[in-house]
């Protein structure tokens, strides 16, 4: 089988790479899309999310924040402003952060919250709880 090159890159560096994907799932703006070798070029946005990727026929989960894809033929680069792998996620963490986004979109309007900030917040929370699951 085919396969293609996956690099997932924060600000801080890269998270996860390989060359040895044989399927990467992305969360795009517009739905799920599915990339495989040969793919034609194609930058996408992404959504908070999780980017699937199956190499020798297991599946990897890493949990990530909004930003672009860069598909080419050969490999997918996935930069994002935020990245963790299923098995690096703190559940604890990740669940006093959803507490927290909720306790924020539950107050008062006249406490100057910042609506916007505080629902991302609690999709990316939600989003690394789902992703752990897949430790």
């Amino acid at each position: 089988m085919n396969t293609l090159a996956l690099n997932i890159v924060t600000p801080n560096g890269s998270v996860y790479s390989t060359n040895q994907a044989e399927l990467i799932v992305l969360q795009t703006e517009t739905g799920e899309m599915g990339v495989m070798a040969g793919h034609i070029p194609t930058v996408a946005p992404l959504k908070i999310g999780e980017v699937r990727t199956t190499i020798a026929g297991k599946q990897l989960h890493v949990a990530v924040s909004e930003g672009f894809a860069e598909i080419r033929p050969t490999g997918v680069s996935v930069l994002v402003q935020s990245a963790e792998q299923a098995d690096a996620i703190d559940i604890e963490r990740a669940k006093a952060s959803l507490s927290r986004a909720e306790e924020r979109l539950a107050s008062d309007k006249q406490e100057n919250i910042d609506y916007h900030r505080a629902e991302k917040a609690l999709h990316r929370a939600m989003n690394r709880l789902d992703v752990a699951k897949f430790r």
